[in-house]
Order: C-alpha cells, then structure tokens, then sequence
C-alpha cells in the first residue's frame, strides 16, 4: 500500500504570537504533519522566534520555513536558526529557502538568482552538517550547533527545480496541477539527482497548491484565474504546454493594476477579472477547488501524476481571516469550521 502524503500549512492565526502558537497547536490536533510558515519581515513576526515557542506546546508536528531566502538571510544565519529549532523541537525542523520573490521586493531588491539559491542551499547543508568550509575568511567556518535539519528548495521554474535535484534534500514543486507540467517538473528533478550522481529518489517531494477556499463558481472562477496569472507572472514557461494559451495584454501592463501580485492581491476575484481572457482549462490548471470531493480529486490525480509525493500544502485562498469560518457550505457537524479543520476532517480523508 502506498504510503499518503503528509499535509502542510503556510497560514496560521498571526494576530499575536501566543494565537499563533495555540494555532499550529490545534493544526497538529487536527492531524497535520507541517507547519509551514512565510517570512517577510514587513509582514508577519519573526518566524524563527514563533517557531521555537511552538515547538515547546506541541510534539509531533514538523516545524519551518517557507520560505527563508539568501538575500535577506546569510547562508550561516539561516542555518544557525534552523539549527537551534530543530534542538528545541527535538528534531522536527526543516528549512525550505527561495528566492524571496514578495520579501525582497517590499524591500527594493532583487530576488535571487538561480546561482545564487545553489550556493546558499550547499552552504547551508554544508554547515548543517557540521563540515568545515571555505568563504574566504582566515579559518574555514564551521557551525559549532550543528544539528542535520534538511533543507528543501521552493521551485516553479525549470532551472530552479533542475537545481534543487542537483543540490537539496526535497523540492516543494510549485508549477499547479496540470499533468504536463508536472511530468517535466519530475523530470528536471530526476535530471538534476543524477547529473550530481544522486539518486533521485533519495530527494524529497513537496506539492504547493493554491486552494479556493469559496464554493461560490464565480469566487472560484475568478480566484482560480488570478492564480493562474500569478504563475505566468514569475513562471511563464509554465503556459508552454499546449492548451494554456495567455491570449491578453502583457502581464507587465496588467501588474499596475495589481498589487503586490496576482497570488497575494488583497481582492482576488478583482485581480481573476482582469485576466478574464484565460480559459477554463488554464485556470483550471494552477489551482485546487470545488466540493471536498472534487478538491481531493484533483489531489489524487496530482499525485498520481507524480508518482511519489511526501508533503502537500494547500494553501488556502484568499487569506483566511483567523477564528472566520470557510466560506462555504458545510455539514451540521461543521458549522462554523475554519478552513483548517473543513481540510482535515472532509478533505484529507479522501486522498
């Protein structure tokens, strides 16, 4: 029997830290194996610091980042913290780096080249490993708390998922659900293990889908296309496949009228009308939704289309308003769930 992926997520009650951690506690109840957790440090709290009170009021959940990134984080620092969580959490830590796209740009940078997220991530193992490196200074450098957290690479482009094979422990695939694009992800992973003589199936797999937490089939079409619109944004080599023509105005001009971006406007079914032009087989193709049934449908057969998957991380949109409940139809049994404990009890189950 096949073993089920573990379910991740990336969006917690951040009004305090104290309700943060009562909810990744409470998500752990609910039977998630990964706390997830963004980091922009305009946005959200210190998540590393969250993380480690975390980790005192719960015992089975797998705690991290996703993502940290190498241009607002140096190498050493990033493993230093994730060092230290994994010691408090009793080694349930894990580290997943990008290259910062959202953090680094409220910031006026530039997000990391594909070059520059290979180095950090080989340094960062490197130094998790408790090995001695070279950087230039007058002794090798060397993490005293050295402790063997994994480090993941998020991905959506074919250089950047090729790479991760080549040089992390896992890939959290960020390329939607069409079969296609998930068959040439796969396949860039696989060509980067073995380009670095690894075998592929020692590198971990992650799945990252945007899920339309609505019922309403106008909500979803519009969400499902700003979605949509957001991989073209940062991964356009995504729509190369047949099928998924973007058949409108460049997404250049179609961003000043969205901000930050099309997967994190504050009104995605306004953001999802501007693209109004993509059909339903493209937005269809980078986002989960519908009825639980349906959601978990569209799950397996990502998963089939995979082969072998570790975690997935539905990530739910628009952002849940903590303590709201999902905004959709729901048993008598569920009334009044939020969107954590909808997942777990009707969605989970099913795959």
């Amino acid at each position: 029997m096949e073993r089920r992926p573990g379910f991740g997520l990336n969006r917690f009650d951040w009004t305090s830290t104290e309700a943060f951690v009562a909810d990744i506690a409470r998500a752990e109840e609910l039977g998630f194996g990964y706390a997830l957790i963004p980091w922009n440090p305009l946005a959200r709290s210190d998540p590393y610091m969250q993380l480690a009170v975390a980790a005192g009021r719960t015992s089975r959940i797998r705690l991290g980042l996703l993502l940290d990134n190498p241009v607002l984080h140096h190498p050493a620092a990033s493993a230093s913290s994730i060092a230290t969580l994994d010691e408090i959490s009793g080694g349930r830590a894990i580290l997943t780096y990008g290259v910062g796209d959202t953090a680094v740009r409220w910031l006026g940078l530039r997000p990391a080249r594909v070059a520059e997220l290979e180095e950090a991530t080989v340094l960062a193992r490197r130094l998790l490993a408790g090995e001695e490196v070279e950087v230039g200074a007058v002794r090798p450098a060397r993490l005293q708390h050295a402790r063997p957290a994994p480090v993941w690479i998020a991905a959506g482009g074919p250089k950047t998922i090729e790479m991760a094979g080549r040089v992390a422990d896992g890939v959290f695939l960020r390329v939607g659900r069409h079969p296609e694009n998930l068959h040439a992800a796969m396949a860039r992973v696989h060509a980067g293990a073995r380009a670095a003589g690894r075998d592929p199936d020692e590198v971990g797999i992650g799945l990252i889908f945007h899920t339309v937490m609505s019922d309403d089939p106008d909500e979803i079409r519009a969400t499902a296309r700003s979605m949509a619109a957001g991989y073209y944004e940062y991964s356009p080599a995504l729509f190369e496949i047949r099928g998924l023509p973007w058949d409108g105005p460049s997404v250049e001009e179609l961003k000043q009228q969205v901000y930050p971006d099309f997967h994190h406007a504050p009104d995605l079914v306004k953001s999802g009308n501007l693209v109004s032009f993509l059909d339903e087989e493209t937005a269809d193709s980078f986002a989960l939704f519908g009825s639980a049934e349906e959601v978990a449908g569209q799950l397996r057969r990502a998963i089939e289309a995979v082969g072998r998957v570790d975690i997935v991380v539905p990530h739910p949109v628009p952002m849940p308003v903590p303590g709201a409940p999902v905004p959709r139809a729901l048993p008598a049994s569920l009334a009044g769930a939020d969107y954590k404990t909808w997942f777990a009890a009707e969605v989970m189950p099913r795959v």
